[in-house]
């Protein structure tokens, strides 16, 4: 849930480089506030953030006034010599902070998608100011009280079910952090509180400050044979602007496979590629991760057991769908041992391909490494397939596939409409704008696409709102979508790969979750959902990818126009589950990691030395140790559980049961259909956090959800083993 008291804590994992030096004391007279477009609402159209006008100078000034002021408001509402009531005290909070919310709110999405040092150093210092200023809100007695009072009267107030839900939210939300807590383990709280919010802060930006240094460089375009012109002039670009002219500068994207292994034919830059990415975050350099990790983990640990819980994924999933680690153990226990045998059957393919093509060459051959897998990969494709994937990328030209696939999904089932702007300021100039309206012509939300990989925005996809919808303030969303696709050089086109769309489309699901909600408190706005079931709106939304209708409509050729030969998408269909064993294996590799390190007690965690050996234990424990096939993230460079999804990395498979019934549902209701879309906005994608998430599926599918429809996907019904996992690869 988006708590707007927890907004403080919502850090980014966005960052690069060490910390610095402490910032210049912040100017907070009245003529400096004047100046700062954070100490009111933005006057743009839906209140869409002053980009033109913000400076990195005008965070400190906001962020402490900001702090200033709610725990003025704050203090108002705890010391009330008034009866507590829903007014008074409940909407009293939910409209407290709100500088403090327009500053962060924009600094957080601006330290992910574009930091720099100035950023990174505020990003340091606040970290645990606002850990203190959260603490300071959540742990007053006081006020605590005055909630505990409307949470034990709830159903003699007169509220209607969701002010009722926001009633026990709060309160639950209190007493999860700490609010029952005896006075001496409260201040003990709040030093882990302040000490997470720091080491937080240091690893991310450890991440992404090792992927820029590690990227690789090379000194002939030979070696780079297999690549495409296209990304041979980019990587010369990239060399070209880190002073290296006339080498090549290959950057890694934070996950452990690389996409150039897919093409390179040069097996040892290969190599040098999975060797340079695996090591991140544990080197014993500047960026070495690996005591963060050690601190993090056993702090977490230690909190979850002040709580009185077993350890932090009991305290974690207790507050999702899965309820507890149990259940997460046996949903991953079932897949794992069929995605592994699925990717050794896989393995065995990669060799016989390997050992062919180096006997046709008279030279010995050479065992199956990680490196290997991507190109051998793609060998087997057009074997089995007589197709590879650059086959598709002339129809999937990036702006075509936005606004004719994407969007256009979007029309025909939901029937929005889209126009963009080029009025409003931009935090960065590869960045488009559209307002999006309803079908009646009223203005829905306004959307931000930021599409191209930088060395300032973190890695992976995202979604993030700038303006959370809300019926109190009267506010409708702006949203924007962030993807890492390589830019090309100028001038030439941007043509995505398969994976690249369905992300795009993914995406977009969670931006259709921001823009539909339509609840009457920023509590439960958009995406405020349970962390296991957020995915799962953006996962529904990727099988209109490949919908015929859609894709028909925007697959085509970038220079002649022509349409995909539909012999070709046949083949895109045919090859779904290909090379899945892979897919699943590496991602479940990473969900099981991020279970033991949140399901083991501090005394059973490791120092420092002993992080990637407990990494390993780990993997084998759980039977998903194939040498082939590492973790899609090892521990030292995994930002989602140093972050927001600690102890619920497993949540993009937890959602994919509810995503897979509800692809089962629209199929047999007659697909692509405006009833069919309507019913799935208003049933479920509108109503955000406001009703219990699992009610919301039944509400939607009629039904609780069904393990048939996930096994069936994955072709475990026949034996057949796991078959994929679908955007968790994206994340």
């Amino acid at each position: 849930m988006k708590h707007p008291l927890a907004l403080a804590l919502a850090v980014a994992l966005a960052a690069t480089a060490p910390t610095y030096a402490k910032s210049p004391k912040a100017d907070t007279s009245v003529s400096a506030q004047a100046a700062n477009p954070f100490f009111a609402d933005s006057p743009l159209s839906l209140h869409y953030p002053q980009f033109d006008k913000i400076k990195d100078s005008d965070f400190a000034p906001a962020f402490d006034a900001g702090m200033a002021e709610q725990l003025k408001e704050i203090d108002a509402i705890a010391n009330n010599s008034a009866k507590p009531t829903f007014d008074n005290t409940i909407i009293a909070m939910e409209k407290s902070g709100r500088t403090l919310t327009r500053s962060l709110t924009v600094f957080f999405n601006l330290v992910g998608t574009d930091t720099n040092p100035t950023r990174e150093k505020l990003q340091a210092e606040y970290a645990p100011k606002l850990s203190a200023h959260r603490d300071a809100i959540n742990l007053n007695g006081k006020l605590f009280a005055r909630v505990k009072a409307l949470y034990e009267t709830r159903d003699s107030l007169g509220l209607d079910a969701q002010g009722v839900r926001l009633v026990e939210r709060y309160y639950t939300d209190f007493v999860r952090s700490g609010a029952n807590l005896s006075d001496a383990d409260k201040v003990r709280l709040k030093q882990i509180n302040s000490e997470l919010a720091a080491l937080g802060t240091k690893f991310s930006q450890n991440v992404l400050a090792e992927v820029n240094a590690s990227a690789i460089v090379v000194d002939t375009k030979e070696e780079l044979d297999g690549l495409s012109d296209e990304q041979i002039a980019a990587a010369a670009e990239a060399a070209k602007a880190r002073k290296l002219e006339g080498k090549y500068v290959i950057a890694l994207l934070n996950t452990t496979g690389q996409p150039p292994e897919a093409s390179l034919t040069n097996r040892a830059l290969r190599e040098r590629l999975h060797k340079a990415s695996v090591v991140r975050g544990a080197r014993g350099n500047e960026f070495d991760n690996t005591g963060i990790v050690s601190q993090v983990t056993k702090l977490r640990a230690e909190r979850a057991k002040m709580m009185g819980y077993p350890n932090y994924a009991a305290y974690v999933l207790e507050d999702e769908t899965a309820k507890s680690p149990d259940a997460v153990n046996k949903m991953l226990g079932q897949l794992a041992p069929a995605a592994v045998a699925n990717a050794e059957r896989e393995a065995a393919d990669l060799q016989a391909m390997i050992d062919k093509e180096q006997k046709a060459k008279g030279q010995p051959t050479f065992k199956l490494e990680p490196w290997d897998w991507a190109f051998y990969t793609e060998k087997v494709r057009q074997a089995k397939y007589s197709f590879d994937e650059s086959q598709l990328k002339p129809y999937f030209e990036m702006k075509n596939v936005l606004e004719n696939g994407v969007f256009y999904a979007a029309g025909q089932l939901y029937g929005l409409k889209f126009k963009e702007r080029t009025d409003l300021p931009k935090y960065h100039a590869d960045t488009t704008v559209y307002d999006v309206f309803n079908e009646d012509g009223s203005q829905l939300a306004i959307f931000i696409f930021d599409p191209y990989a930088r060395a300032s925005k973190r890695g992976g996809a995202w979604m993030n709102s700038y303006v959370d919808q809300s019926g109190l303030s009267g506010f409708k969303p702006v949203v924007a979508n962030h993807l890492n696709i390589p830019k090309p050089s100028e001038g030439k086109p941007t043509l995505m790969t398969w994976d690249e769309v369905t992300t795009a489309f993914h995406e977009f699901g969670h931006a259709l979750h921001g823009m539909f909600s339509n609840v009457k408190y920023p509590y439960f706005s958009g995406t405020s959902v349970p962390r296991d079931f957020v995915e799962y709106p953006s996962q529904v939304n990727e099988m209109w990818a490949d919908w015929p209708s859609i894709l028909g409509n925007y697959a085509k050729h970038y220079q002649t126009g022509a349409p995909m030969p539909k012999a070709l998408l046949d083949k895109v269909l045919a090859t779904s589950k290909f090379n899945q064993g892979f897919a699943t294996t590496e991602y479940l590799g990473a969900a099981m990691l991020d279970q033991n390190w949140h399901q083991a007690t501090a005394d059973q965690l490791p120092a420092a030395a002993g992080v990637i050996g407990f990494e390993a234990d780990a993997l084998k424990k759980d039977g998903v140790n194939f040498y082939a096939v590492p973790p899609r993230y090892r521990t030292t460079y995994f930002s989602h559980i140093m972050g927001g999804y600690a102890a619920g990395y497993y949540a993009y498979i937890w959602s994919e049961v509810l995503d897979a019934n509800s692809v089962q549902w629209f199929k047999q209701n007659g697909g692509l259909t405006r009833a069919n879309g309507d019913h799935f906005r208003q049933s479920l994608l509108s109503q955000g956090g406001s009703e219990d998430a699992l009610q919301l599926f039944r509400n939607f599918a009629g039904h609780d959800p069904q393990i048939e429809p996930l096994l069936e996907k994955r072709g475990l019904t026949a034996g057949k083993g796991a078959a994929g996992v679908d955007k968790a690869a994206k994340k």
